[in-house]
């Protein structure tokens, strides 16, 4: 079967049913209720979300060809390695809020679906304007390479929650509950006359999703620079997100030893540009790229893990281990300033 007849509306009813009957099965089911993930649990689905991944991935080779194939692994690998960045980010909203850990999994379950959304949005106004004007692609990979730079340059990941513009909105329209109220992102304050409030939890949420927006604008024009089909580019982007929580849950504490892992994801964000920029005159083929991203990824991990991080630099508590107390959190401290200064 030709890769033109890939993305029917079949094939796209079948892929959603397939992903929200595993999240219903997930949360419905299996995380009925709310608990720490272990160490067994979090390898056990991280295995799992894999597994469904490659076994997708080999449908599409199978039905579509072995290039068809090639793009869909080399996206989800490229979405997979570019997700590290996104664990980072957990592990500081974690502790800028002072989540609980048994709650973390609900948080980042909802964050799922609202990333299916908003990555949804991004791949069709991303295909749109690429099939309106190709030129478009050039701009895509300039802007690859310039991300990538930065990366490069900085020393570290800069994360503020408190500076998150939608916080500041969201407080501002919203009433805010001062503590957390197990699973639950809204309450009625009894204490405030049956008031509807949002939790901390809420908030945490909000945040969560904001931040993925941002991250959604590097990666999924890292993956237009693979394949400008829209199917290949949002299965590959999801898959990679739901495998996500899982990652987290193992990496979440040891996100600080992968030290060089910033500047593998910056080179391969610059490849990706640069293949984007000189693809009417010298086409990359797709098994190459593949080789050279896992050749990149290999390599920052190896050295990584053979030259360990210096003894002065003190990683990030593991969020796992937090007390889970809102009300003397970094955010609540944080969040009383700014009423203060209101007033």
């Amino acid at each position: 079967m030709p890769a033109a007849d890939l993305g029917t509306p079949l094939q796209w009813g079948i892929f959603f049913v397939l992903i929200l009957g595993m999240l219903a099965l997930d949360l419905g089911v299996i995380n009925r209720r709310d608990h720490r993930v272990g160490v067994r649990e979090a390898l056990f689905w991280s295995v799992v979300w894999t597994l469904v991944a490659l076994l997708f991935n080999g449908w599409i080779y199978y039905r579509f060809g072995s290039r068809t194939g090639f793009e869909f692994l080399t996206g989800y690998v490229i979405e997979r390695s570019l997700s590290f960045d996104n664990i980072f980010v957990f592990v500081v909203i974690f502790n800028y809020f002072a989540v609980p850990a048994e709650l973390q999994h609900r948080v980042l379950f909802w964050g799922i679906l609202g990333a299916l959304i908003s990555r949804g949005l991004f791949v069709g106004l991303g295909t749109a304007l690429l099939a309106r004007f190709a030129w478009l692609i050039l701009i895509f990979g300039g802007f690859l390479i310039y991300t990538g730079i930065k990366i490069l340059l900085e020393k570290e990941t800069e994360v503020h929650p408190e500076r998150n513009p939608v916080l500041k909105l969201f407080r501002r329209f919203v009433p805010l509950s001062t503590h957390y109220h197990g699973r639950h992102f809204f309450i009625r304050d009894e204490r405030d006359g049956g008031r509807l409030k949002a939790t901390p939890l809420m908030l945490v949420l909000v945040v969560m999703e904001a931040t993925d927006v941002v991250f959604a604008v590097d990666s999924i024009p890292a993956v237009f620079g693979v394949t400008t089909n829209s199917f290949i580019v949002f299965t590959s982007n999801i898959f990679a997100i739901l495998g996500l929580r899982a990652l987290y849950f193992l990496l979440a504490g040891l996100m600080h030893k992968f030290r060089f892992l910033s500047y593998g994801l910056g080179l391969v964000l610059v490849f990706v540009g640069a293949k984007m920029l000189i693809h009417d005159w010298i086409a990359i083929p797709i098994e190459l790229s593949l080789a050279i991203v896992l050749g990149i990824l290999a390599v920052a991990i190896a050295l990584s893990l053979l030259v360990p991080e210096p003894p002065e630099e003190v990683p990030l508590p593991d969020p796992l281990e937090i007390a889970g107390d809102f009300e003397h959190s970094p955010a609540a401290r944080e969040l009383e300033i700014q009423d203060i200064e209101k007033k």
